[in-house]
């Protein structure tokens, strides 16, 4: 899918025809739409390198174009084994035209195209490929704050849960995690090469932004680091709690088998056939039963001051 737009009026409005200054937004292209973008002079391995989603953030330059290849998060579903990726999106500019070319359809290039132009406007090409970094940290953050609530709610599922499920469930969001952390310092590396290149120097403001965009990246990176130590340390604290309930289960039935196994034991000693006391007596049978349910109560005592019941 090939969507061409451009800034008109302070709007990202669409166009029909690829034109100077217009952004042209490529998701999953056929080999139809990728015959039509390398007619534009794009070298092929600038198209391809963001489809292959083990590619690694860089930069790189041929052809009178550039590439730079950027880690973005992805979310597939809450049903997924891994419900937040990192895939890459490669943004591809000459001096007359700005091609952002993606896997997937992601809510970070849906959020630039609901904006209005004069946030992103594709005729300041520097500006608005930075913008789309920031953007991108700030998508990573967002998405750290939707894990960090999941994480919340299966921890207080925790707290009473003696099955295995709630602890898969924080495993799952760990590798989330890991792929977050992964794709955060990869874009880090790039970051940093372009500004020690002053790629966008030409203007101070977007060397402003680029710094933004760095310390933007960087707190990503702590706040997943700090999620990710939190989960671990979390995963093997409750990994001890489910056992300590299961124990506490365990020793809670022990305790009950022992009390209901008394009156079998009294009745099976008057049930001998020797002399017993009360064999001949009318009430034998309440006088055994009280002597059982005594006994009982006296256990039931007992595992209480122990704390087993």
């Amino acid at each position: 899918m090939i969507k061409i737009l451009q800034t008109k009026n302070e709007m990202l409005v669409p166009i029909e025809q690829i034109t100077d200054g217009a952004w042209i937004n490529v998701v999953n292209p056929d080999k139809k739409e990728i015959t039509q973008l390398l007619s534009l002079g794009i070298p092929n391995d600038f198209i391809t390198y963001p489809l292959d989603l083990d590619e690694r953030s860089r930069t790189e330059k041929d052809d009178g174009y550039t590439l730079i290849l950027l880690r973005i998060p992805y979310f597939r579903s809450w049903e997924e084994d891994i419900p937040y990726i990192a895939i890459p999106l490669g943004i591809i500019f000459n001096d007359q035209n700005i091609i952002t070319i993606c896997r997937y359809e992601n809510d970070l290039i849906n959020s630039i195209l609901t904006k209005k132009g004069k946030y992103f406007s594709t005729l300041k090409r520097n500006r608005f490929i930075l913008q789309i970094m920031l953007a991108n940290a700030t998508y990573f953050l967002t998405y750290l704050r939707s894990i960090q609530k999941k994480i919340d709610q299966i921890e207080d599922e925790l707290q009473r849960s003696i099955r295995n499920k709630e602890v898969l469930e924080l495993l799952k969001y760990q590798k989330c995690l890991e792929y977050f952390s992964t794709a955060l310092r990869s874009n880090e590396l790039m970051f940093e090469r372009l500004q020690r290149n002053k790629f966008f120097t030409i203007f101070p403001d977007d060397s402003d932004l680029l710094e933004d965009v760095i310390i933007e990246n960087q707190q990503a990176i702590e706040m997943t680091g700090i999620a990710g130590n939190l989960l671990s340390q979390m995963m093997d604290a409750y990994a001890s709690i489910i056992q300590n309930n299961q124990n506490i289960i365990f020793k809670i039935m022990t305790a009950w088998t022992i009390i209901l196994s008394l009156p079998t034991i009294v009745s099976s000693f008057f049930g001998m056939n020797i002399a017993l006391p009360f064999e001949s007596h009318p009430n034998a049978f309440t006088i055994v039963t009280g002597i059982s349910l005594i006994i009982m109560i006296l256990v039931i005592v007992f595992f209480r001051r122990i704390n087993w019941l």
